[in-house]
Formats: structure tokens, sequence, C-alpha cells
């Protein structure tokens, strides 16, 4: 993978719980692998409501645990560039999709082809979208469909670019 970086923005509701955990987990998966700078990855909520604010308790709390870093992971909003410029707009759940979508539309782009929920890659889990912890408090469940996604989309972004 010598070329430009792959990109990857995971998209939730308002970026503190469920994308910067996905965020996380991709970069710790990726250094894990020696894949450090040939894929960026970053993180943004469709909502404005925590711009500015680290992620949540929970999630920071969750990724302590599990030995995997959360420096520098600050909540902002989904921006026309991030439409742009990501070849990976992984979201969380159908209203994530419809955002993301909803905001392309709004800017006159195409997101077709790149806007995906992170549990299509996981489908054996049975699942139609990473539920919200901020209204279910089950960081642990997000934390697992999180990491099963992330497995599967590092391996699915390195036979691509190969």
């Amino acid at each position: 993978m010598d070329h430009k970086p792959v990109s990857v923005l995971f998209v939730c509701l308002g970026n503190i719980c469920r994308s910067p955990m996905a965020e996380a987990v991709m970069r710790h998966l990726i250094e894990e692998r020696g894949l450090a700078g040939s894929i960026k990855v970053d993180s943004a909520g469709t909502g404005d409501w925590h711009v500015g604010h680290p992620p949540h308790k929970g999630t920071r709390q969750l990724l302590e645990r599990e030995g995997i870093r959360a420096d520098g992971l600050i909540a902002r909003q989904l921006r026309r560039g991030d439409l742009e410029t990501f070849d990976y707009l992984v979201c969380m759940d159908d209203s994530n999709v419809s955002g993301v979508l909803v905001a392309a539309a709004k800017h006159g782009l195409s997101a077709s082809g790149k806007v995906f929920k992170l549990t299509d890659l996981v489908p054996d889990k049975g699942v139609d979208g990473v539920p919200d912890p901020y209204y279910t408090g089950n960081f642990d469940e997000v934390y697992e469909l999180v990491r099963a996604g992330c497995e599967r989309l590092l391996e699915r972004i390195v036979s691509e670019s190969r």
C-alpha cells in the first residue's frame, strides 16, 4: 500500500460514543498490523450537540480497559469536505446513513458506493446497526460490534488495496 492513504470516516449521531470508539479501535488495529500511514481514520457526527467534547465517559473507560488509546478524539460534525474526500463513510445505523446521504444531496454530491453500515460487514452478528450506548448504556455490546466490524473493514481495505 504505497499510494495515497485509504481514508475511513466513522459516523454516528453525536460523535461521542460509537464513532469515536470505532475510530480508536480502527487506529489500534492499523497500528497492530503495521499499516500506519496507509490508512487515515477519523470520525464525525451528523448532529452538532457535542462538538468540541471528548468521547463519552463510557467510551473512554471501555477503550482504556481494552488498552486502546483515545487521545486526540474530539467530537465534530460531518462536513462537506468529508463527503468529497473520504473513501469509506461507515455509519453506525440507518439514521446515520440517511443523515450522510441527505448531507451529500444537499451539497450536490454523490456518496453512492462509499456509504454503508458497519454492521453490514458482520452479518453473522445478527444485528442491523450498532445500538447507541448513549441511550442503552451497553458499551460492551457496542465494543464487540465495533471491534468485529473494524477487523472486517481492515481486511476488506487490505484486500482491495492489493
